[in-house]
């Protein structure tokens, strides 16, 4: 655990958005940074499937985080400026409230008996948290993989009261690919004999169905492009190779059965299930009855976009449909399309790509004005005072593709981002 964890514990029952209510709810979170007299000045991140609230280093915790190139003193999320926050999802099993937790009112795990989980209910805890903390409105709501579903969730459910949207590598909705995917993977979990209908053993567990799941979870992360250029056909040592005839013969298999190895250590299994079917029921159509409409609700000032060309998981085609549903609904929206070989996994390892789009969105921003005229102009009722000649059209859409970013990309150790994942 990390020495960096606070717990909030939400005062009387959850209720959650498909039925079915919690009680003694806690929701983990870490921070980094000051909050300043105003208030003002509050980033909130959410995360993706697998990750702990421990996203960068502090003193109270100073193993790297899973974002760790990404959240400090002059990096891109400067946290000399911003006040950091990362909460743990409810539902997860690193001190959020979960199915790993036990229900108050039989001390037994609720494993399978816990409601139906949505991602609206994970930005929910989150709001609950930030109402707790004295935080009204942020400055910025970021969100990567599920994380940015999360924060449509978020800005859904509260309209303005996030000024700037931060989406990477997510979607409005899941697509049936994606669907099939995660499907997949649970029934892995589920058909293991060892899960026992959520009665298994918490030392052990489904241990077969959640290495094969995550096995094809990585294989959805990352590309075959970067699989080609990393292991191409290079054989296991001698060595290492088992005695059975179908032992792996190959690196890239003895990678997979090591992320394996590293992801069932540590999450749980009735978690994993019930934050993989939450991805899969969130859309954002169902807050305004379409994807349009519901981006025209968020109520932000400001909001980036960033894909990646060769992510299977959420096709760069999704961050487009983002991207031009914010600028369609009046909102100034930049969209990074950024040539990473590493897939969806490449907000948490191809950091020389994936900082300078995050490092220009934070610097571009300008305090807000202060007194009745600034906020006049802040708001847009001064506009609306003026001839239409003088009001400056807010709807920008600049998409920046693969010419845009000419640095060398680099193939990083996957260290924590290969334990974490999206």
């Amino acid at each position: 655990m990390s020495g960096a964890r606070r717990i909030f514990r939400i005062p009387g029952r959850f209720g959650m958005r498909r039925g079915g209510a919690l009680d003694e709810v806690q929701v983990a979170y870490e921070s980094w940074g000051e909050l300043n007299a105003a208030r003002d000045n509050a980033v909130l991140i959410f995360t993706g499937l697998s990750p702990s609230a421990h996203a960068a280093s502090s003193a109270a915790d100073p193993t790297p985080g899973w974002w760790e190139e990404m959240i400090g003193p002059s990096r891109p999320i400067d946290t000399r400026r911003f006040h950091v926050i990362c909460v743990n999802s409810l539902g997860s099993c690193f001190g959020s409230t979960g199915p790993a937790s036990p229900d108050p009112a039989t001390g037994a795990p609720y494993r399978l008996d816990f409601p139906v989980l949505t991602l609206e209910d994970v930005a929910a805890a989150g709001r609950r948290l930030l109402e707790h903390l004295g935080i009204d409105v942020l400055h910025t709501l970021v969100g990567p993989s599920m994380g940015g579903m999360t924060a449509l969730a978020y800005a859904a459910q509260n309209p303005g009261k996030a000024r700037r949207l931060l989406l990477i590598s997510c979607a409005a909705r899941a697509l049936p690919y994606a669907i099939a995917l995660r499907s997949l993977q649970r029934e892995m979990v589920l058909q293991d004999p060892a899960f026992a209908a959520g009665r298994y053993d918490a030392a052990a567990g489904p241990l077969p169905g959640m290495r094969m799941a995550r096995k094809l979870g990585m294989i959805t992360y990352r590309s075959a492009r970067e699989w080609e250029q990393r292991f191409g056909r290079e054989r296991i040592a001698q060595e290492r190779q088992g005695g059975d005839g179908y032992a792996p013969d190959f690196e890239i298999e003895s990678y997979l059965e090591a992320n394996a190895q590293k992801f069932i250590g540590q999450f749980d299994p009735a978690c994993y299930l019930a934050l993989s079917r939450a991805s899969d029921l969130f859309d954002l159509a169902e807050h305004g009855g379409s994807v349009a409409a519901g981006l025209g609700r968020l109520g932000v000032e400001t909001a980036m976009v960033i894909g990646v060309e060769t992510d299977v998981l959420y096709p760069i085609h999704q961050q487009r449909e983002l991207a031009a549903g914010l600028a369609q609904a009046g909102v100034p929206v930049v969209l990074e399309e950024l040539p990473c070989i590493q897939g969806h996994d490449a907000f948490l390892v191809d950091m020389d790509r994936f900082r300078p789009p995050v490092a220009r969105f934070f610097a571009q921003d300008q305090p807000r004005r202060r007194g009745l005229l600034g906020q006049l102009l802040d708001d847009g009722r001064l506009d609306a005072a003026l001839p239409e000649s003088r009001v400056q059209h807010r709807a920008r859409l600049h998409i920046a593709g693969a010419a845009d970013h000419r640095a060398g990309h680099r193939i990083a150790d996957d260290g924590i981002a290969a334990l974490q994942g999206p």
